[in-house]
């Protein structure tokens, strides 16, 4: 009877064996997919702008201004930064770079489908295809913007930087139909793998107090929220330009919510403010930026209490994770230094310069921010992961009783050697004995052995044959 082993993302049955394509033909499929993903992500920006421009009061629409005005949006969408005369913006938008990403990725989970990929390999053809078009057409943008342009961009940067973006997304797209993620788990031990979870877990459990901590600045300072959109001038273009630019940044605003809470703050300008440092200063009349507190207060530091109860609840987590204490403080580091790396790379997209005057630059300290991370993750998390866990039982050495003593063959083959040295000593004192009885009854057969012959020589014996006389005479 045969026994058919279950398929994997190394091997595949002949029931499910993907359709075989021609190289012409995957060929034209990557094409595809590369070139829709650029056209689908320049459209999106495009009708963004539209919307913007058809409802702005005194702005003229028209579908050439607004496809050309798209080229630096869908630079802007892949994190390029964009210089004009005034400085350069690099503070930017989040939200457009996340959406692009759920396109790109899409693009390659849907060609991955298409043409029945089920092995690591496999993927790089469509992450080369999708990388390198997006790479191209960033880099030919910038080439075109050139250097008299009102708004410009560098090449190069701009050719890595698509490129960057658009990997990353691709590779996210197929990383579970190819079977990545199993190679990576595969090749890690399972307290790694459940500490990498619990690093997952804390970023997320951070982002959101951050998020939690923002949207409670915007409520409690809903009144100058509102008043900075009248100023704006109220009409419908206008509130819909701030409000799509609020939108865009507010993940920006998230991770510096997060680094805030963690206590490493962030600053715009001259202006710092953190949970212990606070130091006033001009912020633009952003609607998003109410949130921020206007001067120091002896409760900002309870925020603080927030990282750490996200330590704990990492070491809670991993409590189970191994049997030995140490085991389980290893998946709490490896779950702090995962999270620290996550908040490092979020902040270090997140701030930027904001041209060259008052505003210049936004900063939030990724080092500092990612150090902060590490540690009030992993002394919580070590602490609550060592006592909570379960410990290895105590050995107790009892007195037991004395047992008859267990020889093995070595001591029992000494004894053999032993009793036959033994047999050997007896056999040569017996043979000893032997030859000196034989010696004293020898000795004393010696001196019987004399009288008889002195009592043969008797010359008056009549039994003696030589005293009988010769008959033959």
């Amino acid at each position: 009877m045969s026994v058919q082993t279950p398929p994997s993302h190394a091997a595949v049955t002949e029931s499910v064996r993907p359709p075989e394509f021609s190289r012409g033909e995957r060929a034209r499929v990557l094409a595809m997919t590369a070139a829709g993903s650029v056209v689908v992500s320049y459209a999106a920006v495009a009708a963004l702008l539209a919307l913007v421009s058809s409802t702005a009061a005194h702005a003229k629409f028209s579908t050439t201004g607004v496809l050309a005005a798209s080229a630096p949006g869908w630079l802007v969408a892949h994190h390029v930064p964009l210089r004009f005369d005034g400085g350069q913006l690099g503070v930017l938008p989040l939200l457009p770079t996340v959406l692009l990403m759920l396109l790109a990725s899409r693009a390659a989970a849907g060609a991955a489908d298409r043409l029945g990929l089920f092995e690591p390999l496999q993927a790089r053809g469509v992450v080369i295809s999708i990388a390198s078009a997006h790479a191209v057409t960033g880099g030919m943008i910038a080439f075109l913007m050139g250097d008299d342009g009102v708004v410009r961009a560098t090449p190069a940067v701009a050719f890595f930087g698509c490129a960057a973006v658009s990997g990353v997304a691709a590779v996210a797209g197929v990383a579970q139909r190819c079977g990545l993620v199993e190679v990576v788990f595969e090749r890690i031990d399972p307290v790694a793998r459940h500490g990498l979870r619990a690093g997952a877990m804390a970023l997320f459990a951070l982002t959101a107090c951050g998020a939690l901590l923002l949207a409670f600045g915007l409520a409690v300072s809903w009144p100058v929220t509102s008043s900075l959109f009248d100023q704006a001038g109220g009409t419908l273009g206008t509130g819909l330009g701030i409000w799509l630019m609020c939108l865009g940044y507010l993940p920006n605003a998230v991770v510096g919510a997060l680094s805030y809470v963690t206590g490493a703050g962030f600053s715009i300008g001259s202006a710092t403010v953190g949970p212990i440092e606070f130091t006033g200063g001009p912020v633009p009349a952003v609607p998003l930026l109410a949130a921020m507190p206007e001067q120091q207060s002896p409760l900002l530091p309870l925020v603080l209490v927030l990282p750490g109860a996200t330590g704990v609840l990492v070491g809670y987590a991993l409590r189970a994770a191994a049997g030995t204490p140490r085991a389980r403080v290893r998946a709490v580091l490896v779950a702090a230094v995962t999270a620290g790396v996550g908040t490092l790379v979020l902040a270090a997209v997140s701030g930027g310069s904001l041209g060259g005057g008052a505003f210049n630059p936004v900063t939030i300290p990724a080092g500092l921010l990612a150090v902060l991370t590490i540690g009030w993750i992993a002394v919580p998390g070590a602490v609550v992961a060592w006592f909570a866990g379960p410990r290895p039982p105590r050995v107790v050495e009892e007195e037991a009783p004395e047992e008859p003593e267990e020889f093995e063959e070595e001591d029992f083959e000494d004894e053999e050697d032993d009793l036959e040295y033994e047999d050997d000593l007896e056999e040569l004192e017996y043979e000893a004995e032997e030859e000196e009885d034989d010696e004293e009854v020898e000795e004393e057969a010696e001196p019987v052995a004399e009288e008889e012959d002195l009592e043969d020589d008797d010359p008056d014996d009549p039994d003696d044959p030589e005293d009988l006389p010769d008959k033959r005479d």
